[in-house]
């Protein structure tokens, strides 16, 4: 079962064995402690809850409030939403290219705001990312999911819940991206060199440093993502 899905059956069980009533949010926030707490309970990435809260979301049965945290819902309502991998359709000749362009406008800035405004917090999820892409392997649904981790640990600590919000809604595009092309020749290990430089920039607090290794770190991903792959590889890119 998809750790996506197995994250979504946790959190429908807890909603349901607390008892919780409507209004109240004991059992779910999206980011923060309460979040990497989920993830170790359930034993899933932080982007698996993350996604299954949106599922959930989506479904009405719990409202997201930036700042304030997720609050279970009566079931009868369900906001009006439109995600963007809706939108753009991956598969499409032009979708990596759109894709990149997304990326490029906004990653680089991101990078740059989280080096002057990121919490310990934060900073300690993206280490935790990369030492789990460096321990990943031949795993890509590890390394897919570590490097997503990491990539909105940066954008958590850019401190804007819209970037949080707009980076949450390619989620499963950018999931998608990733398991096409895992196969392309030492992705991983040029990946895991940009993650790193990134990951020093923001702990020295140098936005500029950060904006360019985000920068250097796009396009490795666009030439990988142009490049072929070799069936059968147990590789997973960037």
């Amino acid at each position: 079962m998809p750790l996506v899905e197995q994250s979504r059956l946790h959190l429908v069980d807890l909603r349901y064995s607390s008892r919780t009533k409507p209004g109240v949010s004991e059992a779910f926030v999206p980011h923060g402690v309460a979040e990497r707490e989920l993830a170790q309970r359930f034993g899933v990435s932080r982007t698996a809850v993350r996604e299954a809260v949106k599922a959930l979301r989506e479904k009405g049965l719990v409202e997201a409030y930036s700042g304030r945290g997720t609050f279970v819902t009566d079931g009868t309502t369900q906001a009006v939403r439109q995600s963007l991998d809706l939108m753009v359709k991956i598969g499409q000749a032009d979708g990596f290219h759109h894709l990149a362009e997304v990326r490029t406008i906004l990653e680089p800035e991101i990078a740059a705001l989280a080096a002057v405004r990121v919490q310990e917090s934060e900073l300690a999820t993206m280490r935790e990312a990369v030492a789990m892409m460096d321990r990943a392997g031949g795993d890509p649904d590890a390394y897919i999911e570590a490097d997503l981790d990491f990539h909105l640990a940066l954008a958590e600590g850019a401190a804007n819940p819209l970037i949080l919000s707009l980076l949450d809604s390619i989620v499963g595009i950018l999931r998608e991206q990733r398991l096409r092309i895992f196969r392309v020749p030492g992705g991983p290990d040029r990946g895991q060199i940009h993650h790193k430089r990134i990951l020093a920039a923001v702990e020295r607090r140098d936005s500029e440093e950060a904006r360019q290794a985000m920068r250097d770190h796009l396009e490795q991903v666009r030439k990988d993502s142009a490049a072929p792959a070799t069936k059968g590889s147990s590789e997973v890119k960037q």
